[in-house]
């Protein structure tokens, strides 16, 4: 009896141990593309993405700033303000993390 036991045991810590387990993937969109990336413990693999001041102006100025009067940093975006080409002011909020253009005032 004890021997069936001790071979009914291993064989069931055999088959839990012998089950895949399910590594979840997720999609990456960044500087570097899209790519795969095996799930990993959130206080290792977690990092954030976001465009710099000079890329936010870059983007204010494909969208009609001529003139750089003044860039603030918020805490989900950038704020561009310039003059346009007809001396208008014009204001560009930029998203920190896409660079998606929010609004142009």
């Amino acid at each position: 009896m004890l021997k069936r036991l001790v071979v009914v045991g291993a064989a069931a810590l055999m088959t839990v141990a012998a089950v895949p387990q399910g590594f979840a993937q997720s999609i990456v969109i960044g500087p570097d593309g899209v790519r795969l990336r095996e799930a990993a413990p959130e206080r290792v693999e977690r990092r954030y993405y976001e465009i710099g001041e000079r890329q936010a102006v870059r983007i204010a100025r494909s969208e009609g700033v001529r003139d750089v009067d003044n860039v603030r940093r918020t805490r989900s975006r950038y704020v561009v303000e310039g003059i346009d080409r007809r001396g208008d002011d014009i204001r560009v909020d930029i998203d920190r993390q896409t660079g998606d253009v929010i609004s142009v005032d």
